[in-house]
């Protein structure tokens, strides 16, 4: 059964800096804290997207802070308005038992019982294994759910993907019958599309030390998703003057693509050591 959804407490006391930002006199923000209760204090519907990236069990310690999903589920499906996107980076941890935990399934379901609309699920395939495995296949991608209320609002779809039939011609045949069972075939020459075609929903990605962020610091953080991950999806499902909000930010990554990209920004993190690493790479961030 899903979670029954709680009444926030009302706008009335959000953060000044998360204010700011919704009424649009702050371009963005980001504060420390326990993301439930301050994300209980924003109005319903207040941003276009979410993206972030959640604790995957226990496969990493972080400070100690425990992960209500449930709840924390409840308030993002809230905050969303209509035709907004929710993207879920997950994984799932290995038990001691060495199988596979099940946690992102069993979120993407609680989801969708909250009233969201599983409008893609799409694969982050990462270049290397973290931890290659002794007794099964090298793990190397994770989910990402693209969630959205109601039908999306915006797709900017990525077109980079190389058309190996441009500029190529090929004969197309096509054939129908005719009322007294005869057939009747026709052929013509066409030329397949252009230079490049949509992106496919697989995204493969180097990420690690080195490659996930520009900045040596932001890898004092344990597990952050590349720049470019963050950044694609942000054009993909926003605009411009959008508000996207990273309810787990870690080292910032949503927050500087989104600043990046001309989008408001709110990113919530509970460690303050995150909070001033990711304050560090906004203040170096070029706004475009």
């Amino acid at each position: 059964m899903a979670p029954k959804p709680q009444q926030p407490n009302g706008a009335g006391d959000m953060t000044p800096e998360i204010a700011a930002v919704l009424s649009g006199a702050s371009r963005g923000c980001v504060v420390c804290g326990d993301c439930l209760p301050i994300m209980r204090e924003m109005p319903d519907k207040c941003v276009d997207l979410v993206i972030t990236s959640p604790p995957y069990g226990e496969l990493r310690e972080y400070g100690g802070y425990d992960f209500d999903f449930e709840n924390v589920a409840i308030e993002i499906v809230r905050l969303i308005t209509d035709g907004g996107v929710l993207v879920w980076v997950i994984g799932d941890a290995s038990p001691d038992d060495g199988g596979e935990s099940g946690d992102a399934m069993r979120q993407a379901l609680i989801f969708k019982r909250l009233g969201l609309r599983l409008h893609d699920t799409m694969i982050y395939e990462k270049a290397g294994p973290a931890y290659p495995a002794q007794d099964k296949y090298y793990q190397v991608w994770e989910y990402m759910f693209v969630f959205s209320r109601g039908r999306p609002k915006t797709f900017n779809p990525l077109s980079d993907r190389p058309n190996r039939w441009f500029k190529k011609k090929f004969s197309r045949i096509r054939s129908r019958r005719k009322k007294d069972g005869s057939l009747i075939v026709s052929t013509w020459d066409e030329e397949q599309g252009g230079e490049y075609g949509i992106r496919f929903n697989v995204w493969r990605y180097a990420c690690g030390a080195g490659y996930s962020a520009e900045e040596d610091y932001a890898h004092e953080h344990p597990a952050i998703f590349p720049e470019a991950l963050a950044a694609d999806h942000i054009y993909s499902w926003s605009n411009p003057g959008d508000i996207v909000l990273d309810p787990m930010l870690g080292s910032g990554t949503t927050t500087k693509m989104s600043r990046h990209l001309g989008r408001r920004y709110i990113g919530i993190e509970i460690n303050q050591s995150y909070v001033d690493i990711a304050n560090k790479r906004l203040a170096q961030e070029e706004i475009f």
